[in-house]
């Protein structure tokens, strides 16, 4: 299990994070505080920019929506 701003999350919540520039992703896993993220659309930014699946802190993450 996995918290996020005091809230727990679960696979197919969205979360926010900052990798260069605010953006978001699908939670499709979670292993233990850590949460992979899938955007189809992909990511933006030097680091993960292209990438479609990247893994985020929870504590580094928010909720969307």
């Amino acid at each position: 299990m996995a918290t996020v701003e005091g809230k727990r999350v679960q696979v197919g919540d969205w979360v926010g994070f900052k990798s260069d520039i605010e953006q978001s992703g699908k939670i499709v896993r979670i292993d233990g505080d850590r949460l992979t993220l899938e955007n189809i659309n992909g990511f933006d930014g030097d680091y993960i920019g292209g990438q479609e699946i990247t893994t985020q802190l929870a504590r580094d993450c928010w909720i969307e929506g």
